[in-house]
């Protein structure tokens, strides 16, 4: 069964990957063009010699930019198909396309919206390439500090549930997960390399797509995936895999 799902998660995510590849084609990689032509200009006012160019910009935005959407997606679909296996039946009384698509929501908050907010997606021409290493470990420090507060949340939103209910142990559970990310947030440092004259709307437009990226991602991953898991997994309640399990 398992291998089933994983196989379905993996053909969902390349039906995703083809969808974000469209989505970044049509709005990202304009922006792109934008950013790089801003570096080039800057270059030359500085009178640096311009960079060759190893791969095309064609190549870059087309089949490359294809090829990464689909590896990346069909990966992530196969690790959503793992970890909805896992969570499936145990975490909740949700049938297979509310356990999905609640799954990719949590997700979605977790691994793209929380570190986007402290660490923003940024085009060409932003940053030093000088910090590149630091701020990669940043950003992953802050992926796994929220992984990590989104496990626990859950845990204890599970056993305030026993006492308090599930919405309000949730809702506790929630505040307590935004408490702890607000607190990472503010001790780990802040990257502004943004130049002076970089235009303010096209790096809002590229952050926005960049997170509309991962949107698309996750709610194909929680609708469709969830929607054809319905067909292969029995009815599974709350209690029933709870007794299974004692």
């Amino acid at each position: 069964m398992v291998g089933r799902l994983l196989l379905r998660g993996m053909i969902v995510g390349a039906f995703a990957g083809i969808f974000v590849f469209a989505f970044a084609h049509i709005f990202g990689e304009p922006l792109v063009d934008w950013a790089i032509g801003f570096e080039e200009k800057a270059a030359q006012a500085a009178g640096e010699a311009p960079e060759p160019e190893i791969v095309s910009r064609a190549t870059q935005a087309g089949i490359g930019l294809f090829t990464g959407s689909v590896i990346f997606s069909t990966a992530i679909g196969g690790l959503f198909a793992l970890v909805f296996s896992f969570v499936y039946g145990r975490i909740s009384p949700l049938g297979a396309r509310g356990t999905a698509a609640l799954l990719a929501l949590a997700a979605f908050v977790t691994i793209s919206l929380v570190p986007d907010i402290k660490y923003p997606a940024n085009p060409p021409a932003v940053g030093n390439p000088e910090t590149i290493g630091a701020r990669t470990e940043l950003f992953f420090i802050m992926i796994v500090a929220s992984i990590v507060g989104m496990i626990v949340a859950v845990g204890f939103a599970r056993r305030l549930a026993v006492r308090y209910g599930s919405w309000n142990g949730a809702i506790i559970a929630g505040i307590g997960y935004i408490v702890f990310i607000a607190l990472i947030q503010y001790l780990l440092p802040s990257i502004n390399e943004v130049p002076e004259q970089f235009s303010a709307v096209v790096l809002w437009r590229f952050r926005i797509t960049s997170l509309g990226m991962h949107a698309i991602l996750w709610t194909t991953l929680g609708l469709a995936f969830g929607a054809w898991a319905e067909r292969q997994l029995p009815q599974t309640s709350y209690r029933n895999a709870g007794l299974r399990r004692a």
